[in-house]
């Protein structure tokens, strides 16, 4: 039997804090250009699974560790396994945000050294999942929302757990951190039409770790 989800949560588990519309939609936009520029050094791709499977989201990296998959496994590397070059220096624009977004919740010290950039197309999900090849669990998830509006799962500590939905939209972030950290989760759908930055189709999750 598959997990079961609860549509409408009235609260969220401690740990996980729903930050809706904090980033403005000049800050969207600046986040958008900088993700682009990320790109044209380490492009998006498809990465995938141990077992051979390939992941609907494109992905790519930027910082001193990036996190990839491919028939090696699940990894954290400080190259880009495709080109042999290191990742994209963080943007500017990310970190400045990032220190907004964290000011005045319990993990105003974060310092990430790895971005994950996922790019959702309109069909693309994906499954419940735990992030558990970093080396400090103390250490959050912070993910910030471009772009289509998408379902986030938010699961238990097994897979089968029962999960609740969460709607996430262009300019929230969404921190799992604490007795959270190690929930499963995922993204069930994202909503075509939905991106309020032009030119952007489909979802940018910008996910920041400390993979060390």
């Amino acid at each position: 039997m598959g997990p079961m989800y609860d549509l409408f949560p009235a609260n969220l588990p401690s740990g996980i804090v729903h930050l809706k519309s904090i980033l403005a939609k000049d800050t969207q936009d600046a986040l958008a250009r900088a993700t682009k520029q990320v790109s044209k050094t380490a492009e998006f791709s498809h990465a995938r699974t141990k077992s051979g499977g390939i992941y609907s989201a494109e992905m790519t990296n930027c910082g001193e560790f990036g996190w990839w998959s491919d028939s090696q496994g699940y990894r954290y590397t400080h190259i880009d396994p495709r080109s042999g070059q290191p990742w994209p220096k963080v943007p500017k624009s990310f970190t400045e945000t990032l220190t907004m977004v964290l000011a005045g919740t319990d993990h105003s010290d974060f310092r990430p050294d790895a971005c994950l950039i996922n790019h959702y197309p309109d069909t693309a999900k994906m499954g419940l999942h735990q992030d558990k090849d970093e080396a400090d669990f103390s250490q959050p998830i912070v993910t910030l929302s471009l772009g289509a509006a998408a379902d986030f799962l938010i699961g238990g500590f097994k897979r089968s757990d029962k999960s609740i939905k969460l709607l996430v939209e262009s300019g929230d972030a969404l921190i799992m951190g604490g007795k959270s950290r190690m929930r499963f989760h995922g993204i069930r759908k994202i909503y075509p039409g939905t991106s309020p930055l032009p030119g952007l189709d489909g979802r940018l999750s910008l996910n920041f770790r400390k993979a060390t």
